[in-house]
């Protein structure tokens, strides 16, 4: 499996009349030693978490309740990706813009970081992040 471009991956799923058990491996289910894991909650039904891009963060996105989408930009074109399943993660790999919008109401958004929180590699304005990719 390449990993220099956005998928969706399939984690493993234990099913069992109790309750499904979903997990995650560092430089197993996803491409890189998770530095940093956070999550994004209480946001209102319907709002959007506005974009940013990382020069050399790449991410892994599960929806741990609810739904959302995740717009992402490569620097020609976007796509959207709706997170519902707890057992599927989107990989966004560095220098790919991204937002998250269409929240429903309780959702939780984890966001597993390969690297450790470093506020230069953001990348707040699309503009600049189109001039950086090409």
């Amino acid at each position: 499996m390449a990993f220099n471009k956005p998928q969706i991956i399939e984690l493993p799923k234990v099913c069992d009349p109790r309750g499904n058990l979903s997990f995650i491996e560092s430089e197993g289910h996803v491409p890189f030693k998770v530095k940093r894991v956070y999550w994004i909650y209480d946001v209102p039904g319907g709002m959007c978490r506005y974009g940013h891009a990382f020069r050399e963060q790449d991410e892994f996105i599960v929806a741990l309740s609810g739904s959302f989408d995740v717009v992402l930009h490569d620097g020609e074109k976007a796509t959207r990706h709706h997170m519902s399943r707890s057992y599927y993660g989107l990989y966004v790999p560095r220098m790919t813009w991204r937002e998250i919008d269409n929240f429903s109401t309780n959702s939780v958004v984890m966001v597993l970081s390969s690297t450790n929180y470093e506020p230069s590699d953001y990348i707040e304005d699309f503009d600049q992040f189109l001039a950086l990719k090409k």
